[in-house]
């Protein structure tokens, strides 16, 4: 990330914050840590839940009532042309000009806009993400989960996200935007090569590999909204249109919305892995879940506290903002960092426990406010269908090594091996 120690941050602010013994970006560039990060965020946010790094001039939140105040105020928002430090900074831009096109090309969309115009382009999609609309997909999704278990090896070792985390997450995504099979191959480099942008630290390959996925998947996007191949009556697609054509949302922010919608089954993967893994790594709690089904979906709000797959949330100080008892200054940049939000004793007993009954579990790993994940209850349906479906085939279910987390992506907590067995009870 940009430095960010030009901001004028006051003495006190500093004074309050400054942890000059933590190397922030060491730490996240170190995959024992980027594995299992609890504990030692567990000894940072003892010391203060706000913690400023004077080597980027960023603030980053580890209290969950501090976050949580923090994502609710109108004085933080998620338009990072804003931040003064960051990519939008005159002197970054023509010191990086590939970054600079990167995020200025991918801006304009609800997910990156400020009140009004993120409430102007979420109304477009909104309805059809409800949890009562969402429901009409339960047929769609079981049928996806029923090919890919029906493919799954008996008795033998195979890579869970490779065979069914990732797949299943993107051929429900097609199937919902109407997307050949043709496409795979396209579709799953695009989303991999984008999924690197909310990272801190990004190498300049990765940034220009990003640049050309962005360019070629908006460029399928614009070519299908000029297809007419879609009803502007019905889907996201036809939605998208429809706005368009009525003024709603310029062409950047329909390609751009479109395309993170598209994507966003990323979010879906990192359940289904984080959440088996969790599972297996707490026999206990795995089988009262399969003694009591009912229990699922306060299991996978469980999966997602204790293991979640966001790691950062950003928010940038569109005023100076009162973050209990340290003031962010207008302009700086501030990351919730969800991995210790969710494991802060002041708002969960026993944080570091698994209990597949914690009721209530008020987690921030969709966000909490106006920007709130829109496809939290298909992420959520996805989940529960495919983990009933897999207790109902498989009366055992297995670690079979080591799970291998992904490396050098510290905004995200995520699997790239989970190795597991099948078999009978």
């Amino acid at each position: 990330m940009s430095d960010g120690s030009n901001l004028e941050i006051s003495a006190d602010g500093i004074a309050a914050l400054n942890s000059p013994d933590i190397d922030w970006w060491e730490m996240f560039a170190d995959d024992a840590f980027l594995a299992s990060p609890y504990e030692k965020l567990s000894v940072i946010r003892e010391k203060a839940p706000v913690q400023f790094d004077p080597v980027s001039g960023i603030y980053f939140v580890l209290g969950y009532p501090e976050y949580k105040k923090m994502a609710l105020s109108t004085d933080m928002g998620r338009d990072t042309r804003l931040w003064s430090g960051g990519w939008y900074n005159p002197e970054n831009k023509k010191a990086d000009p590939v970054g600079y096109e990167l995020y200025n090309t991918i801006q304009p969309q609800m997910t990156n806009a400020n009140a009004p115009h993120h409430r102007r382009m979420r109304d477009v999609y909104e309805k059809a993400f409800r949890r009562t609309d969402i429901q009409a997909l339960i047929p769609m999704i079981e049928d996806e989960c029923r090919k890919i278990l029906d493919t799954l090896p008996f008795e033998q070792s195979f890579n869970f996200m490779q065979t069914v985390a990732d797949p299943l997450s993107r051929n429900i995504s097609k199937r919902i935007f109407n997307i050949p099979k043709s496409m795979d191959a396209d579709l799953a480099r695009w989303v991999d090569a984008l999924s690197v942008i909310g990272n801190v630290i990004i190498a300049p390959q990765q940034k220009q590999d990003a640049l050309k996925a962005l360019t070629e998947f908006r460029n399928y996007v614009r070519e299908r909204m000029a297809s007419g191949i879609d009803d502007p009556n019905d889907g996201f697609f036809g939605a998208t249109i429809k706005a368009y054509t009525d003024g709603v949302m310029d062409e950047d922010e329909c390609l751009n919305n479109l395309m993170t919608l598209i994507s966003g089954g990323i979010a879906t993967a990192t359940l289904l892995g984080n959440g088996l893994l969790t599972l297996l790594r707490h026999p206990d709690q795995f089988e009262l879940l399969r003694r009591n089904p009912e229990l699922m979906e306060t299991a996978i709000e469980e999966m997602l506290r204790f293991e979640p797959g966001c790691s950062f949330i950003l928010r940038v100080a569109i005023d100076d903002y009162q973050c209990g008892d340290v003031l962010i200054p207008q302009g700086a940049l501030a990351i919730g960092l969800v991995t210790a939000i969710g494991r802060d004793p002041r708002t969960y007993k026993d944080p570091d426990r698994f209990d597949v009954t914690r009721y209530p579990n008020p987690h921030v790993v969709f966000g909490v406010g106006a920007h709130i994940c829109i496809g939290k209850a298909l992420v959520r349906l996805t989940a529960r269908v495919l983990f009933n479906a897999l207790m109902d085939r498989f009366g055992r279910i297995e670690l079979a090594g080591e799970p291998e987390w992904w490396k050098h992506r510290a905004d995200q907590h995520g699997l790239n091996a989970l190795p597991i067995t099948l078999g009978n009870a």
